[in-house]
Formats: C-alpha cells, sequence, structure tokens
C-alpha cells in the first residue's frame, strides 16, 4: 500500500465547499481523506500553497496525428502537467480528424504511452470535419469521446446541427461549438474595429460570433440537447448566453485567458503571437468577459492551446495560421488577472479551471472527496515568475506573454496519486 502525505495546505475544493488548511491522505491513487494525518512512504510540504483538485482544461489542441512539427500528443502531455492540468480534452481538428473509432482509441494508446496527464477526447460532430453528414456519434460514444466538436469549422448547416444535438442528447454529451458565421468574417485576420481600420486589415466582426452563438441557443433551446460555447471572446455572446441560461437553457461556456487579457490594441505591433480566432476583441469586450466569469454566465477557464512551428508564425500577419500557446501560461494569467485584482477568489477559480470543465464532459475529476481518483494540483499563490517561451515544455513557442512577469504558479502535479511534475526538478 502506498501513501502520499500533502501535509499543511489550503484546500480548495468547490465540490465539496472546502476552503481550508489541512492535510490530503492519498493511498494507492485514490483520495483516502482531507484531515488524513498519519504518515506516508512521502510527503509533500504544502504550507503557503493552494491545494485542489486537479485542473482541466476542456480545449487543447495536440495536432497529432498530421501536424506533429507543431506538438505531438507527449509534448503536449508534458505542457499540462507542467501548467497544472492533469486531465485536457483534445480537440479533432487533426489530419485526418477525430472521426473514427480508430482515431480515438490511436489518441487514447498514445496518451497512455506518453503517461503524464489524462487526455480525453473531443470527437467530430461531422464526417471529416465537412459539415455535410453526421459523423458516427454512437460509435464515438462507445469509443470514449466525452464530447463532439468541428472546432476550428463550425458547423454551417442549421439542420446538421440540429440533429447533432439531438443524437448527442441521447448520450447526454455536450457539443463544443466554435462559434463563427464564416461568410462575415472569412479574410479576417484580427476584430473587426477601430484598431483594424488604422492599421488598414480586414477585421472579424462581433457579430460574426453573435450571430452563431445566437443560433445555436435556438437550436439548444429546441431539442434539449447540451451546448457549450468554445472560446467566448464578445460582450454580445456573453449577454446572449446570460439571458439564455435565466431561460434554463442548457449552455456552458468558456473563456480563455488571452481574451480577458489582451485586447485588439496588441495587433498595433503587427505581431503574430497575437493573432487568434476568434481575435483579439475590444476593452469593453474584455471586460464583459470578466464580467461573465465572475458571475457563472461564463462557466470555465479554457485555453484553446493552439500549438504552431516557430516557422509558420514567422509569416506575414495575413499569411501566419491563428492561435496561441496556452497551458504553460494559464495559471499566472489567471491569477494574475482575475485573483489578485480582486475579481475573483480561489474557490471561483478552481471551480472555473477543475470542477466544471470536470461536470460538463462528465469525467470523474474535479473533486478531492474520499475515493476519488487522486488527480491534484499544487499552486504557488505568491510565486512571481517570468515568462519564457524557450523552457516551455510544449513543442512550439507561439506565446505573446515571452517576458510577461505573472504571478501564480503550478509548483507540482500529481496524476493518479502519482507527482508528474515540480517545479525546477
Amino acid at each position: 500500500m502506498t501513501k502520499l502525505l500533502i501535509r499543511g495546505g489550503r484546500v480548495v475544493d468547490p465540490s465539496q465547499g472546502i476552503d481550508r488548511v489541512d492535510d490530503v491522505l492519498i493511498e494507492n491513487g485514490v483520495v483516502a481523506a482531507i484531515d488524513g494525518g498519519g504518515s506516508a512512504e512521502e510527503t509533500i510540504d504544502a504550507g503557503g500553497l493552494i491545494v485542489c483538485p486537479g485542473l482541466v482544461d476542456m480545449h487543447v489542441h495536440l495536432r497529432e496525428p498530421g501536424r506533429e512539427e507543431d506538438e505531438t500528443i507527449a509534448t503536449g502531455a508534458r505542457a499540462a502537467v507542467a501548467g497544472g492540468f492533469t486531465s485536457i480534452a483534445c480537440i479533432p481538428n487533426t489530419e485526418p480528424p477525430i472521426d473514427t473509432q480508430a482515431n480515438v482509441e490511436f489518441i487514447h494508446q498514445k496518451a497512455a504511452r506518453a503517461d503524464a496527464c489524462n487526455v480525453f477526447v473531443v470527437a467530430c460532430v461531422s464526417r471529416n470535419r465537412e459539415g455535410k453528414e453526421l459523423a458516427e456519434i454512437g460509435q464515438l460514444v462507445e469509443a470514449g469521446a466525452v464530447a463532439f466538436s468541428d472546432d476550428g469549422a463550425p458547423v454551417a448547416d442549421a439542420e446538421l446541427m440540429r440533429r447533432a444535438f439531438e443524437y448527442c442528447r441521447m448520450f447526454d454529451k455536450p457539443i463544443l461549438a466554435h462559434e463563427e458565421v464564416l461568410e462575415l468574417s472569412r479574410g479576417g485576420v484580427m476584430n473587426e474595429g477601430l484598431v483594424s481600420l488604422v492599421l488598414g486589415l480586414p477585421g472579424m466582426p462581433a457579430a460574426a460570433e453573435d450571430v452563431m452563438i445566437g443560433r445555436d441557443i435556438a437550436l439548444a433551446e429546441v431539442t434539449g440537447g447540451r451546448l457549450h460555447v468554445m472560446h467566448v471572446s464578445t460582450a454580445g455572446g456573453a449577454a446572449l448566453m446570460r439571458a439564455a441560461k435565466a431561460r434554463g437553457v442548457r449552455v456552458t461556456a468558456e473563456a480563455c485567458p488571452h481574451h480577458f487579457t489582451l485586447t485588439d490594441e496588441s495587433l498595433r505591433g503587427f505581431d503574430s503571437n497575437f493573432k487568434m480566432s476568434p481575435p483579439l476583441r475590444t476593452a469593453a469586450d474584455v471586460d464583459a468577459i470578466i464580467a461573465g466569469l465572475v458571475d457563472g454566465t461564463i462557466d470555465c477557464i479554457a485555453t484553446d492551446h493552439a500549438p504552431h512551428a516557430r516557422e509558420k508564425k514567422m509569416l506575414e500577419l495575413d499569411r501566419a495560421p491563428f492561435g496561441i500557446l496556452g497551458l504553460e501560461t494559464a495559471v499566472g494569467l489567471a491569477v494574475t488577472r482575475l485573483v489578485v485584482p480582486g475579481r475573483i477568489g480561489w474557490p471561483r477559480l478552481v471551480e472555473a479551471m477543475s470542477t466544471l470543465p470536470a461536470r460538463i464532459l462528465g469525467i470523474n475529476r474535479g473533486t478531492l472527496r474520499p475515493g476519488a481518483i487522486a488527480d491534484i494540483t499544487l499552486i504557488d499563490p505568491d510565486c512571481s515568475w517570468q515568462v519564457d517561451v524557450n523552457a516551455f515544455q510544449s513543442k512550439s513557442v507561439n506565446s505573446p506573454f515571452h517576458g510577461w512577469t505573472l504571478q501564480g504558479r503550478a509548483v507540482a502535479t500529481i496524476v493518479g496519486g502519482r507527482v508528474k511534475y515540480r517545479l525546477g526538478s
């Protein structure tokens, strides 16, 4: 019998309403007790640290298979544990897309071989992500898919999306929707507004996101399906979800750290590391996203970790791909931007980065209840550190936060009772 005792940390577990200094005892890979006391083969001194259920990122691009020059399942999993994430959900815009049982099993096998964090699979809504016919939803659920998405290629056909909601409802699985009307945003490289006008760059209007959010809320409402809105970036989108939740629509949402930290002003330097989809919006949109996180309209924080090889991001702004890294900076940005200024407390942050993502995906994670799998993250809330992309575990370096000083950092990541990451070791 193997035991690990985490001693004297501030235990924060929203699933049980716990926020106190205590000990956590792990036995044979599961949580044995809080206030465990006693002795163990290994003890971690957690004085001054936050001890919480392992962080869950429900929106990660691992690129494998097909684009291993950007990231692999192994390097992405190592980046995850370095960022404090014990579980990630990988998005199916790979080459080929994850639309068959064999592809789901491939991800599981590669993740098991990497032996870092848990990797859950989000499978395609439509075959080959083409939006023409549904993927084999039932077979993909049987293979282990926890949710469905055509992220990066929004489902334009409303009838197909309606049928997707109906099928996924049979299995109680959410659809993770990339909300964008391509006819409105096609060719754009940044938010449509004053900055894009000044820079002479084609814009992507907020309406392109808001219109699709409104459509999918209506479809979820009529079908009773579960809609999860990915990477919300607009004030209008947040308002639509607030109203939908008030009506009892089964809708949840996530926001990314870059969308509550940066604005479209960042593009004035024409740095492609600030190019992402949905794009960085205005200061008013940033304030609305933060307000949505504060009041629970936006349930979760997810990274939309989107690695690209260095040479791809070195292209001109209109040719460079969308996307930035997120796994290794998420905790620091969330603490610096949300907790330190007093916008939210630690229980809400842990809820947004662990408890609720796990609940939305329907995975047995996000809690420290006795008997639960011992996925645990230890965070130093006072750690001040400088972002260095060259020290990342990710295979890529496309982060706009290089050189930033952040507060708050994961210092240990425990997966299934085993320490998978220690800062500095």
